[in-house]
This record gives C-alpha cells, structure tokens and sequence, in this order.
C-alpha cells in the first residue's frame, strides 16, 4: 500500500477528517473528532491502527508485521508495516475498516446516527 491510497481510503470513510495534531510528520485521521489510524506522512513504514484488545494479541501472534501500537496504548492499538510482514494490502485495508468501525461503535447514539 502507498501512502496515496491510505489516505484515499481513510478519506473515502463517512465522518472522517485529516489532520496534523501532532506535528507535520504525524498524518492523523479522525471519525468525529476521535482518532483511528495515525502515520508518518515521510516514511509511511508502518500505521497504527486501533483494534479490539484480545483481537489485538492475536494478530500480533499470527503476523510478524504487526505488533503493539507504537506510542499508543499497547492493549487497543497495533502497529502494522504497509510492506511486507505477511500484510496484504486487502488485510490492511480490513483492519483500517476495523478500526474506523471501533472508534464509531464508541461514539454517543446521537453522534452515531448523524453518520
């Protein structure tokens, strides 16, 4: 996956906005102001990705490509390479899907519904 196409799928979510919260290097999208899928915009080697926490370590055990979320709370969020480490784009594409999915099933029932 190319940074190009993360950004156009991330973008292509309802609700979803990109930002730089964290400084230039740090690409941030949002689902109604909440963080789901954060990378650095020069290298993009790797995005963190939100995810159910025993979903989480699972995923950790089966891919070499996947382990906990770098500078993120290590139990909800994992870290993924966008090359290589048994990841297809299809299986990177699911789990930013999963992690958009997480964040909205935490919004309030009103916030939810004006998606």
């Amino acid at each position: 996956m190319h940074i190009e196409q993360f950004r156009e799928y991330c973008l292509s979510l309802k609700g979803v906005t990109e930002e730089f919260p964290f400084g230039p290097d740090t690409l941030v999208y949002k689902v109604m102001g909440k963080l789901f899928a954060l990378t650095d915009i020069n290298a993009f080697e790797s995005v963190n990705l939100k995810c159910d926490p025993e979903n989480a370590v699972e995923l950790r055990e089966r891919y070499d490509g996947v382990t906990p979320g770098y500078h993120m709370n290590k139990k909800h969020w994992n870290t993924v390479v966008t090359h290589g480490g048994g990841i297809s784009d299809k299986l990177l594409y699911e789990w930013i899907k999963d992690s958009y999915n997480l964040v909205v099933a935490s919004l309030p029932k009103k916030v939810r519904e004006s998606l």
